[in-house]
C-alpha cells in the first residue's frame, strides 16, 4: 500500500508483482498440462473398452436369441435392424444404436474371429493397426 503527495491511500500491484504471478502461472500450466492432455487419451481408450463390452453383451444376447452371431457382411448393424431372413430376432439389442469409438470411427466386426467366436475392435487414436498408447488397437480379445 502506497500513499500519495495528498496522504490518500493507493492500492494496487506493481509490474514486477504481477510478472512473478504471471511466471508462476505459467510454470504451473507448463507442468500440469502434459499431465491433463495424456488423462485424455487415457480416457478415450477406457471409453472404447467399456463399449467394446456392451457391444460383445448384445452380440451375446443375439445369438441366444437367434442361434449364431451376426454374418460378418450384416456387422454391428444387425444388433439394432433385423436382417433379411432372421425370424428368431428379438431385438433391438442397443437402446441407442451401435455407437463410434471415442475418436468417431465405426467399431470393426468379424465373425468368425480370429481371436474368439467373434472380433470386435477399433484402431486407436491414429486409426492404423497397432501403436502404443492411446494408439494401440483396442479389442474383445
Amino acid at each position: 500500500m502506497k500513499t500519495d503527495a495528498v496522504g490518500c491511500k493507493q492500492f494496487g500491484f506493481t509490474l514486477l508483482e504481477l510478472l512473478v504471478v504471471m511466471v508462476i502461472i505459467g510454470l504451473l500450466a507448463g507442468y500440469v498440462g502434459p499431465k491433463y492432455f495424456a488423462q485424455i487419451g487415457k480416457s478415450e481408450t477406457k471409453t472404447a473398452k467399456a463399449q467394446i463390452e456392451a457391444l460383445s453383451r448384445a452380440l451375446d444376447t443375439y445369438r441366444l436369441d437367434t442361434g449364431h452371431y451376426p454374418a460378418t457382411e450384416q456387422g454391428l448393424a444387425a444388433l439394432n435392424r433385423q436382417p433379411n431372413g432372421e425370424a428368431k430376432w428379438q431385438g433391438p439389442y442397443l437402446a441407442k444404436g451401435v455407437p463410434a469409438d471415442p475418436w468417431g470411427r465405426p467399431y470393426l466386426y468379424r465373425y468368425p474371429g480370429e481371436h474368439g467366436d467373434y472380433d470386435v475392435w477399433t484402431f486407436g487414436s491414429d486409426g492404423a493397426a497397432g501403436g502404443q498408447d492411446a494408439d494401440a488397437d483396442v479389442g474383445s480379445w
